[in-house]
Parts: C-alpha cells; sequence; structure tokens
C-alpha cells in the first residue's frame, strides 16, 4: 500500500466504514438489498485502491456483509482475514428491490400518495429504519469490543452504512438520510475525548 496520508491521534482505535465497489444497480440506481449482484470491472478497479492511503495497518476485526459485493470488495482491497456478519446487510428493501426511488415515487404520485423517504418511512413490504437500526446496533457492540485491541474495519453497504454513521453518534437511525456515501467511498469514526464522531465521510479510493 502507499503511504498514509490519514492523519490519526496516537493510542485511539478507528473505525473504518467502506462502501462496496461499483454494481450495475449503483450506477443505475436502482435499489439493491437482498439482490447478490457482482462488482462492475469499475468497481473492482476501484476495491484494489480503496485503502491505499490509509498505509499498512493491521486491523483487530474485519466485519463484512455476506452479499458477493462486499466481500468480493474486501478481498481486492487485500484483506486476507475476515468475518461475515449477516446484521451489516444492505435494508431490504421489500417490494423496492430492483426498483430506482423515481420509478416509485411516480407510482405513488399516479395513484394520489403523498411524499415517501426511506428513512422515515421505511420500504414497502421490507425493512423501517428503526429494525436496521437494531442490525447496525448489534454490529457496534461487537466493534466496540473490538475497538479495545485495534483499528476495526468494516465492509458494507450505502443505506445500512448511513445508518450506522447515525448510531455511532448516537442518533436516532433515521438520521441516516443525512449521511450519503458513494460506492467504493469510505468514512473513518472514532472518539475524541470520550465523545464518538465523525472523522472523515464519503473519502473516495485513491483512483
Amino acid at each position: 500500500m502507499l503511504a498514509s496520508t490519514h492523519t490519526r491521534e496516537a493510542d485511539v482505535s478507528e473505525l473504518i466504514v467502506v462502501r462496496h465497489g461499483e454494481t450495475e444497480w449503483s450506477v443505475s440506481g436502482q435499489h439493491t438489498g437482498t439482490t447478490d449482484i457482482p462488482l462492475t470491472a469499475r468497481g473492482e478497479q476501484q476495491a484494489r485502491h480503496l485503502l491505499d492511503d490509509l498505509g499498512e495497518r493491521a486491523f483487530a476485526a474485519v466485519l463484512v456483509s455476506p452479499r458477493q459485493r462486499a466481500r468480493r470488495t474486501a478481498e481486492l482491497a487485500g484483506i486476507e482475514e475476515i468475518e461475515v456478519v449477516e446484521d451489516l446487510t444492505e435494508w431490504d428493501y421489500g417490494d423496492l428491490e430492483g426498483r430506482t426511488t423515481a420509478e416509485y415515487l411516480a407510482e405513488r404520485e399516479a395513484a394520489g400518495l403523498g411524499p415517501w423517504e426511506l428513512f422515515t418511512d421505511g420500504a414497502p413490504g421490507g425493512e423501517d429504519a428503526a429494525a436496521v437500526g437494531a442490525r447496525v446496533d448489534r454490529v457496534l457492540v461487537r466493534v466496540r469490543a473490538e475497538l479495545e485491541r485495534g483499528d476495526v474495519l468494516v465492509v458494507g453497504h450505502s443505506h445500512t452504512s448511513r445508518v450506522l454513521v447515525a448510531r455511532w453518534l448516537g442518533l436516532g437511525p433515521e438520521h441516516g438520510v443525512g449521511f450519503l456515501i458513494d460506492a467504493a467511498h469510505r468514512g473513518v469514526l472514532t472518539d475524541k475525548r470520550g465523545l464518538p464522531v465523525l472523522q472523515h465521510w464519503n473519502v473516495p479510493p485513491t483512483s
């Protein structure tokens, strides 16, 4: 890996949160929850450079969603030992799976229905923010324990990672709406003077 351009506080462990590389549906904007689609060629290239500017570091734990797009991202980033964690799967979008937000909003408008937002209204036939938040809270219990030993890497998805940040900061899961993260981008969560902080967010790969 390249020399690190990321500065950190001495003796303070960090949680690195990564969204998987590009897929065909991340490009088209289709909701991708349970559908297990692969990375595109560009997504694989992104994954290879995902952690370059973090420099060489050993992780106390690497927790990865079971979906192939997340596992492949970790593999291409050079992570050899991972633990697959079911609670890191993406939001279950139910009836929205494979559809875009624009399509669903147009359908609602045609039916005379009002506005809709995933984080406040949930997915029809799928999960709401509270359900995703409950999963994320279980992950964070594990993360907190591992941070006592060193840095932790989480490789997951868009909406679940956004809820994770909100819960890390002590916010309700619906506040994840404010933490957009693009494919193959990452964030750094840590503690400062005993308080949880978001140090970096939506950081792109180096190439």
